[in-house]
């Protein structure tokens, strides 16, 4: 490759300026780079309307002579827009952005590849820049940047973060609705894919209709996400290193009420429940309470600054290393990534139970080629996770918190003269030490997880041009090995009380509460450890061959998976999962206007019996790329593109139950049952046998999942730099596997037997634009933009039957619709109460009052109706600008979604609540919201926020309903980035290619209805919470 540019470099310039004018003639020089600062070696840079040019050199640099002042030069690179800059001087520099549109342009498609104008399938493509979030989950990066993906993100706590996301969103009820994953064509899980460095990856996909996922078969029902890694080019070694250290900070949690405040309406709770019963704070202790000064004898204690840092610092750092000549090819590929938790540590403690997510990885593509005609791409890669953590984990800590009464003791007592001696840590707590103290649950002990994943691959690929042209063929194969363990080590605290208090001289003592419960050294806890055996063979012939104004492919694929659970804990789960398959598409096209396709799935699974044992699922689609005609360009000169695409086609799935679930065609029959035997009746009193039970019959007619997809798609390109593609598609999911709800239980069966019963349907609209503009030789801007709307519903479910209350029923509902009751608001007094329809349990005055939908002059489950929107976001977007001017470039991106709603959990909201089921009581924190707008003596606002307060759960109120049923939509300023790279003729002097500092601001700010904590979090605001996250990064090319 060298030798090729250098050649190239020397004739092109000779030979180009024979024809050019020496007439008022300087020489321009430059360098030739992307939006980010990397050379580009290989740009063709011509003069203008003239035969004079040359390329850039390995380094992005060239030189052209001969150019007239007042002349325009035209850089061009496949792959990027061509830019057209006016001669200023004798430098000029010019910044290339990527022409994602180009229809010279390949897509990677399912096992290969295919030029962007041909493709009929539904793919969507994202830049690996956009990927390039300051933090350690790639996942976290997907929200809002791809038209048809439906993605949110519901904790910040590192290492078990990673978002949500659905292609097309949720469309089906069964068991496995989330997408395939393949990276290098390999299936990975969730985990792999959010470790990968955006830094190693060459290109990233999302594959949404039948005619791009059918060669899948029984894996791409739910859609597929298909990642490249980087292969290494022919030139000069290329060393890139990133270094980036950031700090994170919540960006919202729950604000809580002041201890005066909350011992005040503790006390309210209990009055305006029992108004004869004790209160639980005196007036001494009120008066006497100073918020922010704690005492010993009147303890405040903000829980969360005990236990929470204000801030944490996180670092990540990736070198990769690329290069090759004309036989072999390398990237080489090393990441650390370190991830910090915001949990203070006690340093009486000899350990660390902060959380510490340490993530490292390595990679290596090496592509060698044994001949003209022969190619072996070797890769290899390592991906290890260290995790340190409390023992319940950070989201449990938050909730612990909610569940600490903040004014009872303090998080510690300080060691006095009687106690000066002892090593343990002397944790606070009532005179029954039953209540939680969540500063001892944090620090008591620590756990922790390893995670290790080795991979193999060899692929070669076979060119067969001398049998005839066009004809290739392949294979791959892949083995890796998975293993994980875990591990805890803790001691039992040593709680102490305040004893005797001496109001004279102001002395008091403290007093051991369990002196034999607690201990001074850690146990030790095994934990789990699994090992994960899998192997894959793929083999593939590929055909691909212009006839002139015909261009006709073809591929046949065969694929092998083993999965193996050497040291599984049951007989169903230790058994190799095996999947066969056989898979081939069909393409043909004329005179680039008309496009045909056509694919298929042929698969066979264990999970079924013989007769039910393969599948076919197939798939067509057909385009048109109408502006190819003659007489488009005259007709629309302003429309460079205009393509309709259209395609139907059937998905499998194979994956429709857990591994309990894998063979039901075959009986399970249980010898012992525990004793239990079978059981006619589930009622108190039921007839009940023991001996042999029937776990499970047999049934043979269990089979696939099947997915049928329809899609329409147009294309369109204005004026060479808008692109926009809209896309509307509808999806019906058939024979979903469900527990059958017509048996009796007087049968015997001890468990529900399955069925292919369920039928569901879903449509939506995809849409994306980009814009890329040059305005002056050294302004550009980029705008994006997609839009995704995803709508899905049961079709057919078998449930009981409801007699007057068709209402419940969940056919034509959203597959994660809510049932509950209509809260009509706040009742008045109790004349009111004893005039409406009776509810639940004991309530009055200030309490929820339902509506009774059904008028039967109660309220019952009959009642409950579909309220709100699913769970599930129905609208995801985003949109986002890209500047540069000069050297500095900034960029901006905001994402929302819409049409969601959640609930707020009544249990673990409400103050005072005791909501544990043991013997250790919890009285929940106060917050604010309510403190400041619920339904009191003194405010008999029916529609205040919070109903009347109480001590403990009030049936009445804990039913779900409109009440607590919150608006889910929100609008964020997901990311903010500001660079700048430095001039050439500054860091060649350090002997750099490139060097670019920034600063990234991610989850910056959100606009939302929804106050309290963090919409995103959904129902799920008291966990560990979303992170603020400020970044600098330095990216260094040698």
């Amino acid at each position: 490759m060298i030798v090729v540019l250098l050649l190239a470099s020397i004739v092109t310039t000779n030979t180009y300026g024979q024809n050019a004018s020496t007439t008022n003639s300087i020489t321009v020089q430059g360098q030739v780079m992307d939006a980010e600062g990397v050379p580009i070696p290989g740009v063709n840079i011509r003069l203008k309307g003239q035969n004079t040019g040359t390329i850039s050199d390995l380094n992005g640099n060239y030189k052209l002579s001969d150019v007239t002042e007042d002349a325009v030069i035209e850089f061009s690179f496949i792959g990027f827009a061509t830019l057209e800059k006016k001669v200023k001087g004798e430098t000029l520099n010019a910044i290339l952005l990527e022409d994602t549109k180009s229809l010279d342009e390949v897509e990677i498609v399912a096992f290969g590849t295919q030029k962007k104008e041909s493709v009929i399938g539904s793919i969507s493509t994202l830049k690996p820049a956009e990927l390039k979030v300051p933090t350690s989950n790639l996942t976290n990066a997907l929200a809002g940047r791809i038209a048809g993906v439906i993605a949110y993100q519901r904790t910040g706590e590192p290492g078990v973060d990673d978002s949500n996301f659905f292609i097309r969103g949720v469309t089906s009820f069964g068991y496995a609705k989330s997408p395939l994953i393949l990276i290098d064509n390999i299936e990975v899980d969730t985990k792999d894919l959010s470790r990968l460095q955006p830094d190693d990856i060459e290109s990233f996909s999302i594959m949404k209709d039948a005619t791009a996922t059918a060669l899948y078969g029984s894996r791409g029902a739910n859609g597929v996400i298909l990642v490249k890694t980087k292969e290494g080019q022919t030139g000069s070694m290329k060393l890139n290193l990133r270094v980036e250290n950031s700090i994170s900070t919540p960006t919202k949690m729950l604000e809580l009420a002041d201890p005066i405040t909350y011992m005040k309406l503790h006390n309210e709770a209990i009055l305006t429940r029992d108004p004869l019963h004790a209160l639980m704070y005196s007036e001494d202790k009120i008066d006497n309470t100073v918020p922010g000064h704690s005492s010993v004898i009147y303890p405040v204690t903000d829980w969360r600054n005990e236990l929470l840092k204000d801030y944490t610092m996180n670092q990540r750092v990736n070198l990769n290393i690329s290069g090759g000549g004309s036989m072999v090819n390398y990237y080489v590929a090393g990441s650390f990534m370190q991830d910090n938790g915001i949990l203070n540590v006690d340093k009486a403690n000899n350990f660390n139970n902060n959380i510490k997510n340490r993530n490292y990885s390595v990679r290596s593509n090496i592509n060698i080629k044994l001949s003209k005609t022969t190619k072996l791409m070797v890769r290899m890669n390592g991906a290890f996770e260290d995790y340190n953590g409390p023992l319940s984990g950070g989201s449990d800590l938050y909730y612990k918190i909610m569940q600490s009464n903040p004014v009872l003791f303090p998080a510690t007592y300080p060691k006095d003269e009687e106690h000066a001696y002892v090593k343990h840590i002397m944790f606070g707590n009532s005179g029954d030490g039953k209540y939680i103290n969540p500063y001892a649950e944090m620090v008591k002990g620590y756990k922790e997880t390893g995670r290790a994943k080795l991979e193999s691959q060899f692929e070669l690929n076979q060119d067969l041009d001398f049998v005839t042209k066009g004809l290739k063929v392949r294979a791959l194969f892949n083995t890796s090995r998975l293993s994980y363990y875990s591990t805890s080590r803790q001691y039992k605290p040593f709680y102490y009380a305040l004893g005797e208090y001496n109001y004279m001289n102001n002395t008091y003592a403290v007093d051991i509460i369990n002196p034999n419960g607690g201990t001074e050294y850690l146990d030790y806890n095994e934990g789990d450890k699994t090992i994960t055996a899998n192997t894959y063979l793929e083999a593939a012939v590929n055909y691909d061959r212009d006839f002139g104004k015909h261009g006709v492919g073809g591929l046949l694929v065969m694929q092998l998976r083993n999965n193996h659970q050497p040291n599984a804990s049951s007989l169903q789960t230790s058994l190799p999962k095996r999947n066969v398959g056989l898979s081939g598409r069909f393409t043909y096209a004329y005179d680039s206007r008309y496009f045909v396709e056509g694919n298929f799935g042929y698969n066979g699974s264990e999970r079924f019996d013989k007769d039910h044992r393969w599948g076919f699922f197939p798939s067509a689609g057909l385009a048109y790329m109408i502006s190819n005609e003659k007489y488009f360009k005259n007709l629309l000169p302003y429309v460079q593109k205009l393509k309709l695409r259209a395609s139907y086609g059937l998905v499998g799935n194979d994956n429709i139950g857990d591994s309990n679930a894998r063979f039901l065609y075959l009986s399970e029959i249980n010898m012992n049952n525990g004793g239990t035997g079978a059981s006619f009746g589930y009622n108190e009193g039921a007839y009940k046998k023991n001996g042999i039970a029937i776990n499970r019959y047999a049934d043979p007619s269990i089979g696939w999942e099947v997915a049928k997809k329809m899609n329409f798609a147009v294309e369109m390109t204005f004026m060479d730099a808008l692109n926009i593609t809209a896309e509307y598609y509808k999806e019906s999911r058939d024979h979903i596997l469900q527990s059958r709800a017509d048996i009796p239980n007087t049968m015997g069966l001890w468990k529900t037997p399955n069925a292919n019963l369920g039928k569901a349907k879903s449509h939506g609209v995809d849409l994306s634009l980009d814009y890329n503009k040059y305005f002056t030789n050294d302004t550009w801007l980029q705008l994006r933009g997609n839009f995704t709307y995803a709508a899905n519903q049961y079709v057919e479910y078998e449930e009981v039957e409801y007699p007057g209350a068709p209402w419940k029923s969940r056919v034509g509902n959203p597959i994660t619709q809510e049932y509950g009751y209509i809260a009509e608001g706040l009742f008045v007094d109790d004349e009111e109460v004893r005039n409406s329809p009776v509810q639940f349990g004991e309530y009055g005055a200030g309490d929820i009052k339902y509506r009774d939908v059904n008028r039967d002059g109660v309220i019952s489950e009959l009642d409950m109706v579909p309220i709100g929107y699913s769970k599930d976001p129905e609208i995801v977007y985003g949109f986002g600008a890209s500047y540069g001017f000069k050297n500095f470039d900034v960029s901006v991106f905001f994402q929302g979604l819409a049409r969601e709603s959640f609930w707020i959990d009544y249990g673990r909201v409400s103050p005072f609540f005791d909501n544990s089921s043991t013997d250790v009581r919890e009285n929940n924190q106060l917050a604010k919201f309510i403190a400041d707008d619920h339904w009191s003596e003194t405010n008999r606002n029916i529609y205040a926020v919070w109903p009347r307060l109480s001590d403990s759960s009030i049936e009445n109120n804990a039913k779900k309903s409109t009440w607590f049923m919150r608006d889910g939509s929100f609008l964020r300023l997901k990311q903010l980035e500001i660079g700048y790279t430095l001039p050439q003729r500054i860091i060649q002097k350090a002997g750099l290619k490139n060097l670019r500092v920034y600063f990234t601001g991610n989850n910056l700010f959100c606009f939302s209805k929804f106050k309290e904590w963090d919409v995103e979090q959904a129902g799920d605001g008291l966990k560990y919470p979303l992170q603020r996250i400020y970044n600098i990064g330095l990216n260094l090319t040698f």
